[in-house]
């Protein structure tokens, strides 16, 4: 990663609402995302939780109400662009609405809306050229969450369901072009059958499991690999009067982004399996201790400082890491990344939050 990386603050807020679209009234428990550079004002270590409360704020008119009495024809995308206004002041990198853990949309910096849908397939697979005993060369199986992201208004459910029906409960690897079908291989391979069927296709993802996966763009692949670790804190720049002054902790998660190109005999950016071999050491020395006494960090807990923490330990052993996603708790925390590389808008579709 670059040394002039820089870091975004990203929190989640749900509310539970009625909305009425085209004369059905209905229901969702939604959940509100933002990313910003510019949280509200606050101590180092405490802008997340800032911009969590703050969104939580905005949000709590919402909660239990009918959005159309206070959003006109209050669909994802203009339930998106209310949320937008109200966090003008923030300048916010990116904001989105999940009305369903399968749909959503995002709106950008410069706000264009990508509407996203999550599809679920359950299918075996084996990596034929992987070394002798690697795990991945057994036929094994997953079941694979394919995210897709296009312009609002494309009608991703019908470009969808040919490949669900090729995929779904199938060996992959005895698909016409899916010989070697990695997170990598199967994103481009669905990024290629898509692209005719709709005009502004995105980019897709591939969650292999729940700490794997893969998006494609149609130029670029970029892998992720997630941890978490269990830590004692005390943040040293807190107020005498804040708790989190106090010792603490967190469940911590880590989110690992890898881009560069694919060895296409291999058919991956790098092995899965290395990227946890090679974090394991900062594993062994985040897990289950008290981040005060971190060598490196001189008792700065903050998630900034375990962010670039993380970042100075890796980059000479990873050479296409270009982003770092630790959050303290689920869907609050902060993302270093390199200059002019927000990475993909996935606010909404981890399936973690």
């Amino acid at each position: 990663m670059s040394p002039d990386s820089s870091i975004t603050y990203t929190a989640a807020a749900s509310f539970d609402a009625a909305r009425q679209l085209d004369a059905r009234l209905h229901g969702h428990s939604f959940t509100a995302h933002a990313r910003t550079s510019t949280p509200p004002d606050s101590f180092r270590g405490g802008s997340a939780s800032a911009l969590r409360e703050r969104l939580e704020n905005v949000v709590a008119p919402l909660d239990l109400g009918l959005l159309n009495d206070t959003i006109s024809d209050p669909d994802d995308e203009a339930t998106a662009r209310w949320l937008r206004t109200q966090l003008a002041d923030l300048d916010p990198n990116a904001v989105s609405i999940c009305s369903t853990r399968r749909s959503g949309v995002v709106l950008d910096t410069r706000g264009n809306a990508l509407t996203w849908r999550r599809y679920r397939i359950e299918a075996a697979h084996q990596l034929p050229h992987v070394p002798p005993g690697h795990k991945c060369g057994r036929m094994h199986g997953h079941g694979f969450d394919i995210v897709l992201h296009a312009s609002v208004g494309e009608d991703l459910d019908s470009a969808w369901r040919p490949l669900q029906a090729l995929l779904h409960h199938a060996c992959l690897n005895d698909i016409a072009g899916l010989d070697n079908p990695t997170s990598e291989v199967l994103s481009r391979w669905i990024w290629q059958r898509l692209r005719p069927e709709l005009e502004s296709h995105a980019w897709v993802s591939v969650y292999e499991n729940a700490t794997t996966g893969c998006h494609f763009d149609g130029e670029s692949f970029q892998i992720w690999k997630e941890q978490n670790f269990e830590s004692a804190i005390r943040l040293s720049d807190a107020p005498g009067d804040d708790p989190r002054s106090k010792l603490h902790g967190h469940s911590y998660l880590v989110r690992l982004h890898l881009k560069g190109p694919i060895d296409e005999v291999m058919g991956w950016a790098m092995d899965y399996g290395d990227v946890k071999t090679i974090f394991a050491p900062l594993h062994w020395q985040l897990d289950h201790h008290s981040l005060a006494d971190l060598a490196g960090v001189d008792g700065d807990n903050s998630v900034e400082a375990l962010l670039y923490w993380i970042r100075d330990q890796l980059s000479r052993d990873i050479d296409i890491l270009n982003r770092i996603d630790l959050y303290e708790t689920p869907g609050c925390g902060a993302i270093l990344c390199d200059p002019g590389d927000t990475g993909h808008l996935v606010l909404g579709t981890d399936i973690r939050l």
